[in-house]
């Protein structure tokens, strides 16, 4: 891959870094983001965004072509997961849906440009037709620094994204083996403005470096870490007192089918769906289910739907392929498959369907309540419920670490179902089909996308 030398992440994999050479960068940032990045207009931004988003749609792109050609190889997706996965993400690059996105999160789309006065804001005077009494702007931090997981790449082109509305210079550190798609992502938006991607760096190291990571977070105001518990608690051990952190650790998602949603020609739609969210991004993001609970006393039953899905993850299998996997998590995928398979040997309440000869995709239906985790990779639990309360039953233990419920049921029930859901804590809700497909507007892990990076300087005339 040709790509010029123009962040840590492009050197040989022979370079070394040095905490010099990292803390060099980082004033550097700072310098280039007082330059070109901090009077930028959010619009400007905003329009640039765009076009790097609708260049990355386009067959022809050359970035997009070098992330299809290399990133089975380097990600372990396929050609035709990542294809899939990058027009979901790029497809919401849009004036609305960024214009939406700082409406919601900020009130006013001036906010980061200047002294705005939002709706509703209070007036220290009664005298009709008076100014304001109180303006108000925001601000990121000065220097952003994300520590990426490896899982999918959707998080760190967002954060980046999100940096750069915030008129923050910004530091990735990729996780090993991951850094493809975020190097080609950056330099397409330095290829788009130069000034703007010079306000971004990108490296790889081993974690642990404890050299390296204490001269970048010297150097940070707000750090962004994304990956295990126990990844978040260490990082979090490290960082000076004033440094901001912002954690987003292991999380889980499951799917529930009502007995209404399986009828008549309504079936083939609701396995459809369900077999888009299994096979997005191979199973391997937060958002991805590991169940489906079904209701029993529809017109299907809960083991013919996870037949019909069976036939489904078959047939997607020809045209949107698993990528390839490490030897041990094949292993582990044969190993829990023979459980299955004795058991449905033994029990007719217990049943697997999988692919042949490879380890590419599994249904397990059994009638148990309780919450499975899955292997991932394309395997994926069919629990029947008699209802509502059993789901509520069998997540119990998951409760405050689920990330996405996907449901497949009529509206009004689809509503009451959302409100029981809120009620119970789960902060993202949405149709089965689009669990691994969040809008560019999406509260991750109920906090908000840009409030939780900004800070507010109110003016009271």
């Amino acid at each position: 891959m040709n790509l010029p030398d123009y962040f840590f992440a492009d050197l040989p994999p022979e370079a070394t870094l040095s905490p010099a050479m990292i803390a060099s960068s980082c004033d550097a940032l700072k310098r280039n983001r007082a330059q070109y990045l901090l009077k930028r207009t959010t619009n400007d931004i905003v329009k640039t965004l765009c076009e790097v988003g609708a260049e990355w749609l386009q067959p022809a792109n050359h970035f997009r072509q070098q992330a299809l050609e290399l990133g089975p190889a380097e990600t372990g997706f396929s050609r035709a997961v990542l294809e899939h996965g990058l027009d979901d993400f790029f497809c919401q690059f849009t004036s609305d849906n960024f214009h939406q996105l700082l409406k919601q999160e900020l009130g006013q789309m001036q906010r980061l440009d200047r002294f705005v006065a939002g709706a509703g804001e209070g007036h220290f005077t009664a005298e009709p037709g008076a100014e304001p009494g109180r303006l108000a702007m925001v601000q990121g931090p000065e220097l952003l620094v994300h520590i990426a997981a490896g899982n999918i790449p959707n998080p760190t082109l967002m954060s980046l994204t999100l940096g750069l509305l915030t008129r923050s210079a910004q530091f990735v550190k990729c996780a090993r083996g991951a850094s493809l798609l975020p190097r080609l992502f950056a330099h397409s938006l330095y290829e788009a403005d130069r000034k703007l991607g010079a306000c971004l760096e990108l490296a790889v190291w081993r974690g642990g470096d404890a050299a390296l990571e204490n001269a970048l977070f010297v150097a940070a105001d707000c750090v962004t870490a994304t990956g295990s518990d126990e990844t978040l608690a260490a990082v979090r051990a490290v960082l000076p007192a004033r440094v901001r952190f912002l954690g987003y650790g292991q999380r889980v998602s499951f799917g529930f089918v009502s007995r209404e949603a399986l009828r008549g020609e309504n079936v083939a739609q609701v396995v459809a769906d369900a077999a888009k969210d299994v096979i997005a991004w191979d199973q391997n993001g937060c958002l991805s289910p590991h169940v489906f609970y079904v209701e029993e006393r529809g017109e299907v039953e809960s083991d013919r739907f996870a037949e019909l899905l069976a036939v489904e993850l078959a047939q997607r299998e020809a045209s949107m392929p698993r990528g390839s996997i490490p030897t041990e998590a094949a292993a582990v995928i044969a190993s829990r498959r023979a459980i299955y398979e004795t058991l449905a040997v033994h029990r007719a309440d217990a049943k697997i369907w999988q692919s042949q000869p490879s380890t590419a995709w599994t249904v397990v239906f059994e009638h148990d309540v309780r919450f499975k985790f899955s292997c991932l990779n394309r395997f994926i639990y069919v629990k029947p419920v008699p209802d509502l309360a059993a789901v509520m039953q069998g997540v119990d233990e998951i409760r405050g670490k689920v990330s996405t419920v996907g449901i497949a049921a009529p509206q009004e029930k689809s509503r009451e179902l959302a409100l029981h859901f809120a009620r119970w804590g789960v902060p993202r809700i949405c149709p089965l089909g689009q669990m691994q497909n969040p809008p560019l507007t999406w509260r991750h892990d109920g906090r908000p996308a840009l409030g939780d990076l900004i800070t507010w300087t109110d003016w009271e005339k």
